[in-house]
């Protein structure tokens, strides 16, 4: 077996998407895309911390390179992560009749825990010009902040148009009926706070693409680049190992082609390769599959914590999503110097150039996805 696809170290990476050049652009860009003035940001992920918590930190750090005064109003962490003047905020202990079914929904729980940190920082607001409020958890705030006369209301869209979302989720469950998707519980709210806003922020062209097949102006829509975490780099030597690791970092569910991996994976007899799945299960029903999974096959296991370690192990990234606005674990996976395989859905695709870092694959296509595994594990996947 070749080893064109081990990870490359610091001196060699190339030029393009996660150089050094590259990021000095695209914080650039990030900074001119920001309105002026006094800002607000509000997301209930701590800050930092996850997906969403980096993304908010992304922006606070662009207003903050600018010079302009702003507050973060950002769910609890522990411990607390250090950031611009902030205001955590840690929802209370509210019970109502759908409880029984709230825990064992994720769909339901984020819905509630949207609704709760909307009201939350919608009382927490400081005087301010602008407010960037995350879909989902915005509604209530841009109606405060209308009534203390803002400047003018963002919505910051983590994800794609929530039909494309739900349109997505759906196909993803028809493939693998596991779990059912838990954006439904979303849609009027985000459709509300879509209208309500002034302009919508998204993270990249697929998200912008998404918004306006639903009719929307160009001019509402403001492309706000992502970035991985500047932690994310190569190992500093290859790894020595004598496996194979494909590595997957994310929720572990349906939506975001787990199953599929697992399938695409299993359907390879090579008894070098190992399948890492570094991240939570959010179902009792997906809980159960992979378990199974890990039956029928020993190479199969589940990791938790800091997925650094495990990029720097890995041969190789897949992340087969049937959608995702931007994705910052391939992201992250290009910046330790490991090639990735993501679907067509993914936001991120833009940084990828075939045979040069990776490629971009049919969403929810297993064999599509079992060969490019096995061409990444024959050393064929890359140029050089």
């Amino acid at each position: 077996m070749t080893t064109s696809a081990e990870p490359r170290s610091s001196a060699e990476q190339p030029e393009g998407p996660l150089s050094a050049d590259w990021r000095v652009r695209r914080e650039a860009d990030q900074q001119a895309a920001l309105p002026a003035g006094a800002a607000v940001v509000s997301c209930s992920a701590p800050y930092g911390s996850g997906g969403l918590g980096r993304h908010l930190r992304e922006i606070a750090d662009a207003l903050a390179r600018r010079g302009q005064p702003v507050s973060c109003i950002c769910g609890a962490a522990d411990p607390p992560r250090v950031g611009p003047p902030s205001r955590e905020l840690l929802a209370p202990a509210i019970t109502t009749a759908l409880d029984p079914l709230i825990r064992l929904s994720p769909g339901w729980s984020t819905w509630k825990t949207g609704v709760v940190f909307d009201a939350q920082a919608a009382r927490a607001l400081p005087a301010a010009e602008q407010i960037l409020a995350f879909n989902g958890q915005a509604l209530a705030q841009f109606r405060a902040a209308s009534r203390a006369r803002y400047g003018s209301l963002s919505l910051v869209s983590a994800t794609s148009h929530l039909r494309r979302v739900l349109r997505q989720y759906e196909r993803a469950y028809r493939q693998y009926p596991i779990e059912r998707s838990w954006a439904g519980h979303l849609l009027r709210r985000n459709l509300a706070e879509y209208a309500r806003a002034d302009r919508i922020y998204v993270s990249s062209e697929h998200v912008r693409e998404s918004f306006l097949e639903e009719g929307f102006a160009e001019e509402r829509l403001t492309l706000f680049g992502l970035t991985p975490d500047p932690r994310y780099t190569p190992a500093p030597a290859p790894p020595a190992s004598s496996t194979f690791n494909v590595v997957y970092v994310g929720s572990l569910s349906v939506a975001k082609g787990v199953p599929l991996l697992v399938e695409a994976f299993g359907r390879l007899a090579h008894a070098d390769l190992r399948l890492v799945l570094v991240g939570g299960f959010g179902t009792r029903g997906m809980r159960r599959f992979i378990e199974a999974a890990q039956i029928r096959d020993p190479r199969v296991r589940v990791e938790l914590g800091d997925p650094l370690a495990h990029l720097r192990a890995a041969r190789l990234c897949v992340h087969p999503s049937y959608e995702d606005g931007f994705a910052y674990a391939p992201a992250e996976a290009l910046a330790c110097g490991v090639p990735v395989l993501v679907s067509d859905s993914t936001g991120m695709k833009d940084m990828i150039g075939a045979g040069r870092n990776g490629m971009v694959l049919a969403t929810g296509d297993p064999d599509a996805l079992t060969d490019a595994i096995e061409a990444a594990y024959r050393g064929e996947l890359l140029g050089g």
